[in-house]
């Protein structure tokens, strides 16, 4: 009788211990969610693409494309935890394994490819020129001799200053923000990035009617979607999503949403893998 009940007890035992194991891998997380959060990066200061609102939610162009990525790899909105990355930290971030992926006006260039992976790409956008409404500014070689304003790590200020206007006073800040602030302010006469980008402040309650786009095409800048160096199956992932996102209608529905109000002229949807440049 005694041996029966260490052996019964022995079994109860067994039995709750597979089970146990059989719960726990519920938690791991195997590409579906899984209950589990996903990092994402993305800029917290661009109207239109990236900003982070007085309520704490995320809006913009780059907040639906990733939104809707995240939700072909799994995820819920609600799942998704929104990491701010400026672009002088852009590889940093993902090399640390800070986030997931990145959708940040994250332009693919051979240089960084050196270093992080893309998926993509999922807008062309031009670098141009924001400048006071009533500035005399027409051209790239106007800036000549003028104070220029860009973001520590953007390629925008580089590609004027060598190709452009080479005597370009350049000044970086942190934050486009801060460049917005100082061409309001009269400390700088133009900033320079993408329209895109451009085109979200112009329309901002704050600064309607007091800046202009110059118009100019200065560059061709491909938006990708950042991995971390290495991991193909992310890539091949997100660049499924992005394939169905344009497929289904839900691109153009977040480029109207976003950028309709600023009366930007996007381009067509490019075809992942073909970089326009």
């Amino acid at each position: 009788m005694k041996l029966r009940k260490v052996t019964a007890a022995s079994a109860v035992l067994l039995a709750l211990s597979v089970s146990a194991t059989a719960c726990g891998g519920d938690n791991s997380d195997s590409g579906s969610g899984g209950g589990k959060k996903i990092k994402v990066g993305i800029k917290f200061d661009q109207p239109g693409l990236g900003l982070k609102q007085p309520d704490g939610s995320f809006a913009g162009f780059d907040v639906d494309v990733a939104t809707y990525v995240a939700k072909e790899l799994g995820y819920k909105p609600d799942q998704i935890q929104w990491v701010e990355t400026k672009s002088a930290d852009r590889e940093n971030a993902l090399q640390r394994g800070d986030v997931k992926f990145i959708a940040a006006t994250y332009s693919i260039t051979d240089e960084r490819k050196q270093k992080v992976d893309f998926a993509g790409p999922y807008l062309l956008a031009h670098q141009d020129l924001l400048v006071k409404k009533d500035s005399k500014i027409a051209k790239g070689t106007d800036l000549n001799g003028k104070s220029l304003c860009s973001v520590t790590g953007s390629t925008s200020a580089q590609n004027v200053q060598k190709t452009i206007a080479p005597k370009a006073n350049l000044k970086s800040n942190s934050a486009y923000s801060e460049c917005i602030a100082s061409l309001q302010s009269g400390a700088v006469d133009a900033v320079t990035t993408d329209d895109s980008i451009l085109a979200g402040f112009a329309a901002q309650d704050k600064y309607k009617g007091q800046f202009k786009l110059a118009g100019l095409k200065l560059s061709n800048e491909n938006y990708g979607v950042g991995v971390k160096k290495g991991d193909t199956a992310t890539v091949d992932k997100i660049n499924k999503a992005l394939e169905k996102m344009v497929s289904d209608g839900s691109w153009q529905k977040a480029v109207d949403k976003n950028f309709g109000p600023a009366q930007y002229k996007n381009e067509q949807a490019p075809k992942v893998g073909q970089i326009v440049k």
